[in-house]
Parts: structure tokens; sequence; C-alpha cells
């Protein structure tokens, strides 16, 4: 497949732009790409402000540095813990990387409390079902995930295609109790999409159709910059641009700024649908929801620092592989809003393959209960022998942290101090709790750590062995799917490319204690 060409970068603040595919990259930055030397000239004012940024150079210190003072996150723990997210990530993966040489239906069923994220997902399956040209639903799906803004004709397809059929909906359950459930089914040749909700948030869904009509696109970047750019969270985006290089300080500084995927066109409706609050995290960022390493390998051409241009392509390739195989299939999706507990009450039949998130943490319904409810619903390995239920543990490492563990990081010896000193080096004296490097020592040393000895005993705690005898699965001991510590370090202390491997970790916003365990039905 050709490496696709990023368009030139010469853009004025009033949203014209040259047209023209980038030829030639910033030699300073490899941020971005001109189609030729007028076009870099006259875009150099503009530019220069990211190309000559302070985060843009080697020697680069965080404020808190600058001041010498304390950042405002040392008064908080160490250990942030953020939900997981459920949108379509694996959803689209999972549809992507099936072999083209299955030809059997293929049935989804998503499920979320969430009303905001059901909603969303409705709409992106939807523009992927009643969306005729391949590349507009593409880009619509990705602006529409992402973006706080997007073009007029995205705009138009949930107005014009989507909001029609809830309306429909809407209009025959006018009068019906809000908490009663109903369910509507949408075909399209080979494909259909279920959706069961209740009255209630039937009504909700449509307001992700639509804007105030007097919402701007300037009033919707001053409420997501609010929360993005507040000086109040410097220290924050100071402490993640520690662990980033330089070009990616100052992409991830624009991201902060403008987003993702820089457009000037129209609020998106799935973001502002009541105007006056930016719905995420300051924190939250696109780039943390694959994995980094696959999306630095997505070519791009000669931009190769601009990691957002990577990951663009990155997710427009996973899309259209989703959509040829939904062109190509007998594909059903059905969407719910229920809690997982009751997820058995409104599903037949059985599945190959269940994800469910980190909903296996103590602080949701628990590893116990997860597999009780969900393995009834693998099919028996009579019948696929490699049907799996996937856990995922967030929090096990640091709600199973003990002051023995903390002791035992002490020791010289230890696997995450020998390679601190390989990957975490010091060049300079450490002048107290706040100097960068003993910042970055502080949030770096626990993904230089194995948590293995963590999992073994709460294993033992939890009875994990015996789920075979009351709830009828097992943890399988060759993981197919994915790893069980997908994060962790490969390389050992002092072997070629490690720091590199640990600097890749880092930039990519895991924790490096995500636990995943599959799980298979035991033969009745």
């Amino acid at each position: 497949m050709a490496t696709p060409s990023l368009p030139c970068a010469n853009c004025s603040p009033d949203g014209t732009s040259c047209e023209n595919a980038g030829k030639s990259s910033c030699a300073n930055c490899r941020l971005v790409v001109y189609c030729g030397s007028e076009c870099q000239k006259a875009h150099w004012p503009i530019h220069k402000l990211d190309c000559k940024s302070s985060l843009n150079k080697t020697n680069w210190k965080p404020e808190w540095a600058v001041q010498g003072r304390a950042p405002a996150f040392m008064s908080l723990g160490a250990s942030e813990i953020f939900g997981a997210s459920g949108d379509l990530r694996n959803v689209i993966k999972t549809i992507a990387q099936i072999p083209s040489s299955y030809d059997q239906p293929i049935d989804i069923v998503i499920n979320d409390r969430d009303i905001d994220i059901v909603a969303r997902n409705v709409i992106m399956i939807l523009i992927a079902l009643t969306v005729e040209d391949l590349d507009e639903a593409v880009d619509c799906m990705i602006h529409v995930w992402y973006s706080a803004s997007i073009r007029k004709s995205h705009v138009d397809i949930p107005k014009q295609r989507i909001r029609p059929l809830i309306q429909s909906v809407c209009d025959k359950i006018k009068k019906k109790r809000g908490k009663k459930v109903f369910g509507r089914t949408w075909t399209f040749q080979k494909r259909s999409l279920r959706l069961v909700l209740e009255k209630s948030a039937w009504d909700r869904l449509l307001c992700f159709m639509d804007v105030p009509d007097d919402f701007t696109i300037e009033k919707a970047s001053e409420i997501r910059q609010a929360v993005t750019v507040a000086r109040s969270r410097i220290g924050y985006s100071d402490r993640t641009f520690l662990f980033q290089s330089p070009p990616h300080r100052v992409a991830k500084q624009r991201y902060y700024q403008d987003g993702p995927f820089t457009s000037i066109w129209s609020p998106t409706q799935t973001f502002f649908q009541f105007g006056g609050t930016w719905p995420m995290q300051d924190s939250a960022d696109p780039v943390e929801g694959w994995l980094l390493g696959e999306v630095e390998k997505t070519p791009i051409g000669l931009a190769i620092s601009d990691v957002y241009g990577k990951l663009f392509y990155y997710i427009r390739s996973m899309i259209k592989k989703l959509l040829d195989r939904v062109c190509k299939s007998t594909v059903a999706f059905q969407l719910l809003q229920v809690d997982a507990a009751m997820l058995d009450e409104h599903l037949e039949g059985s599945f190959d393959r269940i994800e469910v998130s980190n909903i296996s943490d103590g602080g949701y319904l628990g590893i116990r209960l997860t597999v009780a409810l969900m393995a009834p619903l693998l099919r028996e390995p009579s019948i696929n022998p490699h049907a799996t239920l996937i856990t995922l543990f967030m929090s096990m490492v640091d709600d199973n942290w003990t002051m023995m563990d903390e002791f035992a990081e002490l020791s010289p010896r230890n696997l995450s101090n020998r390679r601190s000193v390989h990957c975490l080096p010091r060049s300079h004296p450490l002048m107290g709790p706040a100097d960068p490097t003993m910042i970055k020592i502080t949030y770096g040393a626990s993904h230089l750590r194995e948590y293995d000895d963590i999992f073994e005993r709460v294993a033992n705690d939890l009875e994990l062995p015996s789920f075979p005898d009351w709830a009828g699965a097992m943890m399988k001991e060759k993981h197919t799917i994915i790893e069980k510590w997908p994060h962790r370090l490969k390389l050992r202390p002092g072997q070629p490319g490690g720091k590199e491997e640990f600097d890749l970790l880092m930039e990519g916003g895991s924790s490096g204690k995500e636990l995943y365990l599959e799980w298979m039905r035991v033969q009745e």
C-alpha cells in the first residue's frame, strides 16, 4: 500500500489552506510538510511558534523546575486510576483482524451503562452502515469519534441519515413510561443494527444529533481549552511532557490546544449537545487508547515526528478494514445499555469471544462475579475450543500493594532498580523531590517492575484455581488473543534497546500494571 501523503501545512488562522500534497518536511522538527518553499515561508510566522518552542528543545524543563517550586501534583497520591473507555476500539480491531477466509455471519453485542458512550457508538455504527462512500464514512467516523469540530458534510450525515431513524422510534413511544425498554432493528442489505434502550434513553439519543443554533466553533474551542490548557493543570501536563521526546511534546501541546485532528468547521454534536461543558478530563489523549508502538510504525511520509498524523492514518486503516469486512459479510450489531450484572437476561445464544473491560476489578463487579456471569455465555469447548472470555485488571496491583512490597523495592538487587540504572540515568545530583529527574524516577519506577508475585498472591486469596469447580471456567495457560501483561518491558537490564523500549512505554500512557486473563469454559 502506498504511503499516504499529508497535505501541505500552510493554513491561515481563518481556516483557508493550501490543498496541495506536502513534498518536504520542516528540517528542524519533522512535524509538518509543505508543497514548496513559498508555502513554507508563508506559514513560518505560525509554525515558528511550535518549531522554536522551548518544548522542542532537549534541555526543556517543567515550569515548576524553572520557578524553583514544588509541582501541584506532589500534594496528591502518586497513583492515578482512570476508568476504562467504552468506545469501539476493541470492536474495530477485532472485526478488522478477522481472516479474509472467514465467510460465516458475524454477531457483535456491545453494552455500556453510560448513554453518552452508547449514543456515540450508535452514531458511528450507523454512519458505517448508511454512508455509501467508503472514504467519506471513514473520515466522518474518525472526526465524530475524536474531533471537537467536524466539516459541514459530516454534520449533515447524522442529521439527515441517522436522526430520522431515531425520531421514528421516539414518535412511536412518546406516550410510554420513561423506564420501559424498547428495541428496534434496522436492516441494510446483509447488515443490521439492533438497539435496545429505555424510553428516556431513546429521547436522550436525539440530543446527540444537534448542537444549539447559537453555539459557535469559537465557543466550542473556548470550552475545550478551559479544560485542556487550564493554568491550574500546567504541572500535570509538564509531568506528561517529561516522558516525551521534544517533537512529541510540541505535538501534544498542539493537541491540548486544538485537538488531535485540527479543523475549523462546526462543533461536533456528540461532544456539545448541551453546550457548556467539555466531557473529558484534560489527561484524555487518543494516542494512549492505542498501542503506541503500532501507531509509530504507521508510514506517513516525511513528517516522521507527527504522532497525531500517524494516529489518524492508523485509525483510518483500522476503520477501512472494518468497513471492508462489513460490506462483504453478514454482520449483525446489537447495542444495549444495561448493568453488566444483568446482561445475561438480555441475551440469547452463546459467543466465541467476550471482552468485559475492567469490570473484574475489585471496585466494580470483581472477578468472581464477572466470571460467574459471563462464562455461561461462552460457547462450549465441544463447539468452539477457542471461545474466550477476556478480563482486565487495572487496579489489582495498587489495591493489593503492601508495605512489605514497598520495602522490597529498596533492595538494589531487585529488577526495577537494576533496570533503573539503564532506563532512568542520573545526569546530575538530585536537588530534592521536585527535581525533574526525581519526578521521572518516582513515576517511572513502577513501570520497571514485574508484578507476577502480586498476582499469585491475589490468585490464592480469590481461589482462582478453584473456578472450574463452581464457575465452570478456567484460566487459559497460554493466551491466544492478548498477552497477560501487554505493557510489561520485554528486555532485561542492559540489553540493547532497553531504554528505548522504556521510553516508548512511558510515552504511551499505560501503567505497566495492566493484567489480562483469558478464560475458557470447562467441558461439562
